[in-house]
């Protein structure tokens, strides 16, 4: 099969095989074995699993040419290839999100109960750390996300970023530092995440406006991603007092025809809103010191095709 086939292997539908009994051959057993590692690469790079999954393609199509004799790790090797493919995409993204309708959110992921398992894992996915991670430079997010969330080695890491071992050290100091000045306080549990968005729901489905100003941090950031598709907020609306009566006045006009229900997104608890039974939107929270310092509505229809199953994610 290696050099003949056009379209990736899917775990969910073994690939083609070139023996009798139909059995993968080996590039296909390696890249079937590594393909939710693989994604989870590009999809944190990336922040679009519509643009991880095109990558995962593109891995693919140039791993199947690869003389495996020369491979003495298939991991590395198509964790470097994934990296390559992902960097050259997201520096192409980098001037695609400038021309974006209103503020950019990432891709929502219904994700498996063993990500919410993986504190880690689950941590590096959710929507605020995508949302930092957009901050950095393409090398910068590369080397963190290798380095920080898969311990990849320096020497790999170089490889795969075409940088010397002492540069990719020092970005990814650099990156580090990035991060931790805008990340998250401190770890927060999927618990008090639950906790939180239970009392979000209860006070926006009443319309209680003082419940909602009660869970709501005085400088809670809302934003909304429709893509010019749906509408949303143009751009992010600030302060306890305006993201509430915002929600009241919205929610309040959708009370008889939408529901608010909780779901597992991006390893975190999260809101999905229907309308007569289809998802209108998506919103996931950012917490800091028990309050909500981040609300994100994604309701681009072209962002929720992974809302309808859950998607592995691995490290």
């Amino acid at each position: 099969m290696a050099g003949t086939s056009q379209t990736a292997p899917d775990d969910r539908g073994r690939g083609k095989g070139s023996g009798r009994d139909d059995r993968p051959d080996l590039a296909t057993e390696a890249f079937l074995t590594h393909r939710n590692l693989l994604f989870t690469v590009a999809y944190e790079m990336l922040g679009s699993a519509a643009d991880a999954e095109d990558v995962l393609q593109e891995t693919w199509l140039r791993w199947a040419g690869v003389d495996l004799g020369t491979v003495r790790d298939r991991r590395a090797y198509l964790v470097r290839i994934t990296t390559r493919q992902a960097l050259a995409r997201l520096r192409t993204l980098g001037r695609r999100r400038e021309s974006y309708v209103g503020p950019w959110l990432p891709e929502p992921l219904l994700t498996t109960p063993d990500v919410a398992e993986d504190v880690e894992l689950a941590d590096s996915v959710s929507m605020a750390m995508l949302l930092v991670l957009e901050t950095l430079t393409p090398t910068e997010r590369a080397v963190f996300v290798l380095r920080e969330v898969f311990d990849v080695g320096y020497d790999e890491i170089a490889e795969a970023v075409d940088k010397s071992q002492a540069a990719v050290r020092q970005i990814a100091h650099r990156a580090r530092a990035h991060v931790a000045a805008r990340r998250p306080r401190g770890v927060v549990s999927a618990a008090e995440t639950r906790d939180a968005l239970e009392a979000f729901r209860r006070a926006a489905e009443t319309g209680d406006l003082q419940s909602l100003l009660d869970i709501l941090a005085p400088d809670v950031v809302l934003l909304g991603d429709g893509g010019g598709v749906k509408q949303a907020v143009p751009r992010p609306v600030v302060g306890a007092d305006k993201v509430a009566r915002l929600l009241v006045a919205g929610l309040g006009r959708l009370a008889d025809t939408a529901s608010l229900r909780p779901a597992q997104v991006n390893g975190y608890p999260a809101l999905i809103l229907r309308q007569a039974g289809e998802i209108d939107s998506v919103v996931a929270v950012r917490i800091d010191d028990g309050l909500i310092t981040g609300l994100y509505a994604v309701r681009n229809p072209e962002k929720l095709s992974h809302m309808e199953r859950e998607t592995a994610l691995r490290r």
